[in-house]
C-alpha cells in the first residue's frame, strides 16, 4: 500500500504533526485553551482552521479579514516569519507572537 493511500486512509492527506505554542495574551482569551498544542496542517492556513476549531473565534484574532495574518501578530515557523500560505513540514516547531508596544 503506498505512503498516499494511507495518508488517505487516515484522513491525514499531507498534512503534518506540527507543535503550535501560542502567547499567553491570546490563551486567556478562549477558556480551556493551551499554550502548547500539537496538531495537523499542510500550511500556517490550516493550521489557523485547526485552532479556530480548537477554540472558535481565534481565527479572528490571528487573522484579518483579507484574509493575512494580522499586523500585531507574527508566526514564525522554524525561526523564520512566516504568512497564511508557508508550507509546514513534519515537526515543525511554530511560536505565535502578539506586538508589545507601549511608552
Amino acid at each position: 500500500m503506498s505512503d498516499e493511500t494511507l495518508r488517505e486512509r487516515h484522513g491525514e492527506a499531507g498534512q503534518a504533526s506540527v507543535l503550535v505554542r501560542l502567547p499567553p495574551h491570546l490563551v486567556v482569551l478562549f477558556p480551556g485553551a493551551e499554550r502548547r498544542v500539537s496538531l495537523k496542517a499542510r500550511d500556517v492556513n490550516e493550521m489557523v482552521d485547526a485552532l479556530d476549531a480548537l477554540w472558535p473565534g481565534m481565527r479572528e484574532r490571528i487573522c484579518d479579514e483579507t484574509p493575512a495574518i494580522r499586523r500585531h501578530i507574527n508566526v514564525f515557523v522554524e525561526g523564520r516569519r512566516a504568512s497564511l500560505s508557508t508550507p509546514l513540514r513534519e515537526g515543525a516547531d511554530i511560536f505565535v507572537l502578539t506586538a508589545i508596544s507601549g511608552g
